[in-house]
């Protein structure tokens, strides 16, 4: 029988770009070699770790994990097949040239202040769709010629749910933004949206967390992402004049969607951040890297790791559960959701809405029909006791 850790490779696509899947087991010392090896990183969405297909070589994964793991790779062989596929109705081949951009494309996602990643996005999906229906003119396509390049993006490239969308939002941007067409112009269809409950954490894995991480500026990045539900990005792009230690607030600048917001500062994080304040001295970001620059958001995962690894904790846990593990803490003591919802910047309170799903305080007021049966006197539940 073979005992060795199973890892099995899948090739798909994750946050806008080609890459192959790694899924195995919980394992530290698998973890640390393939980190070692490859720029690994893990995806919560997908619940896995990931390479980038331009950095994978499977070669040098039999090589490095020889007696060491058993390598599946029957899903990568098929999936590249089937994605590989090269050949379209328009004659169409990948690595050909690529059309230019509608005129005033560009210049209209500057003028609506698109943040820089997002006008990439929409760049690259825009050329490859001007590309396919390089000859027609473009005002003249249909909403069926749509629905049918997206859906042979489906079938044929793989594109995930969310690319889908993001496809499409940059096809809907050149109808309804660039040539000025209503919205009903274009209704395509879109993917169902998967319902996907937060990940949250118990106080005594916070916690344990936060004791087991040793090093001052480490124990002061963790508690303020979690004291004040941050996510990794504003955390790094906190200046020291942010923090008003005699408030107990923080001032986020520029979140999500270019929004200030202001959130609050526990005593103790506020302790924990004075010490490493004297301490470190840092000098313009709260957080430093070397060289004073700003500090980076994958070294906040790494602080993490560490911490959990100390911990003994058997789960895969990322900053960001520890912004919803705040905020279904703060619901769970009672907190209105509308507060919650201000202090996380959420602009509908729907999105506030889903940590209702996992707060476990309602529940632990419901009474399982099982119990009720066997509390009954009356009923015979001889076939729950061991004789």
């Amino acid at each position: 029988m073979n005992t060795l850790p199973q890892i099995k490779l899948e090739y798909g696509e994750h946050r806008q770009q080609q890459v192959v899947f790694v899924r195995f087991a919980y394992n530290t010392e698998i973890t640390e070699l393939l980190r070692n090896i490859f720029p690994l990183c893990w995806s919560n969405t997908k619940g896995c770790w990931y390479i980038t297909k331009e950095h994978f070589e499977l070669n040098r994964f039999f090589q490095e994990l020889k007696g060491k793991a058993w390598l599946d790779y029957s899903a990568l062989k098929t999936t590249l097949q089937h994605c590989n596929r090269t050949q379209t109705d328009s004659g169409y081949k990948p690595g050909q040239f690529k059309a230019e951009l509608p005129a005033g494309y560009q210049e209209m996602l500057e003028q609506k202040r698109y943040s820089p990643n997002t006008r990439k996005i929409y760049i690259s999906y825009m050329r490859d769709f001007a590309t396919i229906f390089r000859k027609y003119n473009l005002e003249h396509v249909t909403k069926n010629q749509i629905n049918r390049y997206i859906l042979w993006l489906i079938r044929e490239k793989c594109i995930s749910a969310s690319q889908q969308n993001q496809r499409i939002n940059a096809i809907k941007f050149y109808y309804e933004k660039v040539l000025g067409r209503p919205k009903e112009y274009y209704d395509i269809e879109r993917p169902r949206k998967s319902f996907d409950l937060p990940k949250v954490l118990s106080e005594q894995e916070v916690l344990a967390i936060l004791k087991a991480s040793e090093n001052i500026k480490h124990k002061a990045i963790l508690g303020t992402i979690y004291s004040a539900g941050l996510r990794r990005s504003e955390l790094v792009n906190l200046r020291i004049q942010d923090v008003q230690f005699d408030k107990h607030i923080l001032y986020i600048r520029g979140g999500k969607g270019h929004k200030d917001r202001i959130s609050i500062l526990s005593d103790s994080a506020g302790i924990v951040l004075q010490r490493y304040l004297k301490q470190e001295k840092p000098n313009y970001w709260l957080f430093e890297g070397p060289g004073r620059t700003k500090y980076s958001t994958s070294s906040v995962g790494r602080v993490l790791q560490k911490a959990v690894e100390k911990t003994g904790i058997n789960k895969r846990i990322t900053p960001h559960m520890l912004r919803h593990s705040f905020a279904t803490h703060l619901l769970e003591q009672g907190v209105d959701i509308r507060y919650i919802q201000t202090i996380l910047g959420h602009e509908s309170s729907k999105t506030t809405e889903i940590y209702t799903h996992v707060s476990t305080q309602s529940l632990a007021k419901i009474k399982s029909p099982l119990d009720v049966i066997l509390s009954d006197k009356t009923s015979d539940n001889s076939g729950l006791q061991n004789k």
